[in-house]
């Protein structure tokens, strides 16, 4: 009997184990659920004012703003209760080369039979600081390589039949229209290129302009900000130079008139060339001249962070996977404006991306309050406008192990200016995330809708890009052209918006917000990472997908 009365009291015992522990989870999930109210447009609009405030000075990396707009981060991050994870407590430092063209000694000389033809430094052409070399110079024959794109999977080739070992590659920015989507965007990057062209042999490169970006962004409008600030690459611990190819000893970029000048004599003209390529036609073609790309560069050290916050996962097995939010922190600084008769030189960057940050930062605190099955580190990103330089160090000097790394999910200038219908998640289509985006953006009233501007190649122009090439499926969440108001043009807004705002002074706190909108994006952007940090199996890449089969290292 005692042993029936123990078989039958360990099966009552293991129900009410059973029943006890569903009802933990449900609780666990109405909590974090509930956490969702905690996210409000007050915090939000003290986020914003704080980081996008003249005193801060438009937070560029290495500059006194940025360095206390991290410093409020790290605030916020310790008043919700999470833990400092990067390499210096909150900190990871980023050492920064600064690197510029000495003025006066940028030289573009094209040899002929007949003679040679010196070109005018800012009036014809800007030339690519050297990262690493006080001075370089090359002289070499000038090969036309189209978009200098090899996709032999999409049937393209700028390359098949053209020796450019030795040469100067002159090549179009962008990608053949025939790739389309985020493909294309990873066709179009100059990451791309430049190890394609130096796998080739190329010891230097030629920058063309097409009729459509000077349209969109004339020369005249270029040219006297060319050699004026500084570019940036980070440095290891060796004082190696990351996206350094020392192979390249020379680069520069042409105005169409300068660019019909190379190609005047040669078999091919500038007007053909440019046919050809918008017509996604390879074309290339010796161009029978030589170039001497010559200057000298000046260096700097620069300073500056990324800010990594930590929420601890409850799940014993799922503790050490990590959700890894992103935004970056900082801005262009203190330039000089478009209009010589504006007076204000700071660049806020309002939108871009202060309002990121503060996104970011209310997800934190939601998380923070209802922590999640796996942990979630949130990173402010330190100069991703000198080309995603934070989020690409810490992929390659990651504070946790990088294979834990289940996801990322990115924020960079999401748009409230009028009342949010839709979403888009670049990069969501090639995992299992593209689920998950769908049903948060859902959750929140929101559609889920594709990348409205293709042509713009969003997908390799922010730091989830850093993690994509890190192997690790991640999404770039920022709103879409639709509106619950039916007599506002979402299209036009944004383009008035990158035409006249964005990277300008006047993306202040001058610029209409519509709250409500930000609200239900901070919630949905939070309940992305709810479900991916809950879910028992971590993302996915999709079976055979382009992204997968360049990246996936683990």
């Amino acid at each position: 009997m005692m042993r029936f009365v123990g078989v039958a009291s360990a099966g009552c015992l293991a129900l009410l184990i059973v029943a006890c522990d569903s009802g933990a989870k449900d609780l666990t999930h109405e909590k974090q659920l509930a956490s969702l109210s905690l996210i409000s447009e007050e915090n939000l609009q003290a986020h914003v004012r704080y980081l996008a405030d003249d005193t801060l000075g438009g937070r560029e990396a290495g500059e006194a703003g940025y360095d206390i707009s991290a410093e409020y981060v790290v605030e916020q991050f310790a008043a919700m209760g999470l833990t400092a994870a990067g390499s210096d407590a909150w900190y990871q430092p980023v050492s920064l080369r600064g690197y510029k063209t000495k003025e006066g000694s940028a030289e573009l000389l094209v040899h002929r039979s007949v003679g040679d033809e010196a070109f005018a430094y800012r009036e014809d052409f800007s030339i690519v600081p050297d990262a690493v070399r006080n001075s370089s110079s090359v002289r070499a024959e000038v090969v036309y390589v189209g978009y200098g794109v090899h996709a032999p999977e999409f049937g393209y080739s700028d390359y098949d039949g053209i020796d450019v070992a030795g040469k100067i590659v002159a090549v179009f920015s962008g990608a053949p229209d025939t790739i389309e989507g985020s493909e294309g965007s990873y066709y179009s990057s100059s990451r791309t290129k430049s190890l394609e062209a130096v796998a080739r042999g190329a010891v230097g490169s030629l920058s063309l302009r097409s009729q459509k970006s000077e349209e969109r962004r004339p020369w005249e409008d270029l040219k006297a900000r060319i050699g004026k600030h500084e570019r940036k690459t980070w440095i290891n611990a060796a004082g190696q130079a990351a996206g350094y190819y020392p192979e390249l000893r020379g680069g520069a970029s042409l105005t169409i008139e300068a660019a019909e000048r190379v190609f005047a004599l040669s078999p091919l003209s500038f007007y053909e060339a440019q046919q050809g390529a918008v017509q996604s036609t390879p074309s290339s073609v010796a161009l029978g001249v030589e170039v001497t790309l010559a200057a000298h560069s000046e260096h700097s050290t620069i300073k500056s962070s990324n800010i990594v916050g930590m929420v601890r996962g409850t799940d014993s097995e799922l503790a050490d996977e990590f959700v890894v939010y992103t935004a970056h922190l900082d801005h262009v600084g203190i330039r000089d404006a478009d209009d010589e008769n504006e007076v204000d030189r700071i660049h806020n960057g309002m939108y871009d991306n202060a309002m990121g940050v503060a996104l970011m930062l209310e997800t934190a605190r939601a998380i923070a309050a209802a922590p999640l099955k796996r942990s979630v580190l949130f990173i402010a990103l330190t100069a991703e406008e000198s080309g995603l330089l934070g989020s690409d160090y810490f992929v390659n000097n990651p504070t946790v192990a990088i294979e834990s790394v289940v996801a990322n999910i990115n924020l960079d200038m999401p748009l409230f200016l009028y009342p949010v219908a839709d979403l888009v998640a670049f990069g969501s289509q090639h995992s299992s995330l593209q689920a998950i985006v769908k049903a948060s953006s859902n959750a929140e009233g929101f559609t889920f809708s594709p990348d409205p501007v293709p042509e713009e190649r969003l997908f390799v122009r922010s730091d989830q890009y850093s993690f994509v090439r890190a192997g690790i499926p991640s999404v770039y969440l920022v709103t879409g052209f639709n509106s619950t108001d039916e007599d506002v043009d979402g299209e036009t807004i944004y383009r008035d918006h990158i035409e006249n705002h964005y990277h300008k002074p006047s993306d202040d706190l001058m610029r209409p917000v519509d709250w409500d909108s930000a609200v239900r994006f901070a919630r949905a952007h939070t309940r992305m990472g709810q479900a991916v940090a809950n879910e028992r199996e971590r993302p996915t890449w999709n079976e055979g997908d382009f992204f997968a089969e360049r990246f996936t290292r683990f």
